[in-house]
């Protein structure tokens, strides 16, 4: 349901400062390192799977699937033309790294670690689920509020050095989606590569997740049956019923966080509006999506972390639709204007994109 584009990406800066690194940096960057590697390492390119008898016919016309959509990336949304998805991985396992993500008790902001080359972020991730929880149980002995998800996909930004099997790989994690979104997720990582700015997470998010929204929407109109996008009719409006609910709470809680209260009278009051946004969720449930549990687990652990979470995701994207629409919706010109307003100081970034 959620997914950060550049999980795992700690490993590009692993060779500039693995010298100078305390012992836990140390390990982390190495477990990046390895974890990326040994991905990478399990794929193979499309035309093998295709090509072996031993492929399941399934799996053989998803992979037809995604190479067209690959293609329509580069013919039609100008992203890179270079191997990322052109291979494939069977990892065996249900995600392909776990987020874990921190916020304070009485904050929505994110707690943030920094890397070279990729700067800050308010996220580490994982190739092992139990390194996560064990690091996440660190955390929340410093009495932060923590969530850990699995991430289906990341993107290393098209910064690695130039060899096709390093690419970013196709996965079982996601391999399976419902055709409008398995093209969503795959636009949203390649626009990790056309713009990035460092250390400005909500910037980075939402432009891909805008780039996914306009590149899906064609893809949908253009290439997909009815039943497809009848599908993802389904799987978009349960989506955006999520997301109007959470973003209303989100909100209320902001507003309660910055109030005056006393942090007791925060807290109390903080129970109460999770009360009744797990109420409005089961009323949703019922009454929206005829008992469609998809999301309990989401609703079942939601804290400050996993709405920091939210955000990143969501912010600007309106800004990014509206830069899009002023570019004449050419996508070379709003690239261009992106690469731009991601080499700008964050404040200035941020006022030349508007709210």
């Amino acid at each position: 349901m959620v997914r950060l584009g550049l999980a795992g990406v700690a490993l590009l800066a692993a060779a500039a400062v693995l010298a100078t690194s305390g012992c836990s940096a140390i390990a982390y960057y190495a477990q990046s390192v390895n974890g990326h590697l040994a991905l990478v390492q399990s794929a193979r390119p499309v035309p093998e799977w295709i090509a072996d008898p031993q492929t399941p016919p399934a799996l053989k016309e998803r992979l037809a699937l995604s190479q067209r959509m690959r293609d329509f990336a580069v013919a039609e949304l100008k992203e890179p033309d270079n191997a990322s998805y052109r291979r494939y991985a069977d990892l065996h396992r249900g995600a392909a790294v776990w987020n874990v993500v921190a916020a304070p008790e009485l904050s929505l902001q994110l707690t943030t670690w920094c890397f070279a080359v990729v700067g800050c972020v308010g996220y580490r991730g994982y190739y092992d689920k139990a390194a996560a929880d064990a690091f996440a149980q660190s955390l929340g002995a410093q009495a932060l509020e923590v969530s850990v998800y699995g991430v289906p996909a990341y993107s290393t930004l098209g910064k690695l050095p130039d060899f096709d099997w390093l690419a970013d790989p196709l996965l079982n994690t996601f391999i399976n989606y419902p055709e409008g979104e398995l093209a969503r997720l795959m636009f949203h990582e390649l626009a990790h590569q056309v713009a990035y700015a460092s250390g400005d997470t909500v910037f980075n998010e939402s432009f891909a997740t805008a780039v996914e929204r306009i590149g899906g929407a064609r893809w949908l109109a253009e290439h997909a049956g009815a039943k497809e996008r009848d599908e993802f009719a389904r799987y978009d409006a349960r989506r955006q019923d999520f997301r109007a609910l959470t973003g209303r709470y989100r909100d209320e809680l902001r507003a309660l966080y910055e109030s005056p209260r006393s942090d007791a009278d925060k807290r109390i009051e903080k129970a109460a509006v999770m009360l009744r946004l797990r109420a409005d969720y089961e009323t949703m449930k019922t009454q929206r999506w005829g008992g469609f549990s998809g999301y309990d687990g989401w609703f079942a652990r939601a804290n400050n972390a996993s709405f920091g979470v939210l955000a990143a995701y969501n912010e600007l994207v309106p800004a990014f639709e509206r830069l899009y629409e002023r570019e004449g919706r050419d996508f070379t010109r709003f690239y261009a204007e992106v690469r731009r307003l991601a080499q700008l100081p964050a404040a200035q970034r941020r006022a030349e994109l508007g709210p």
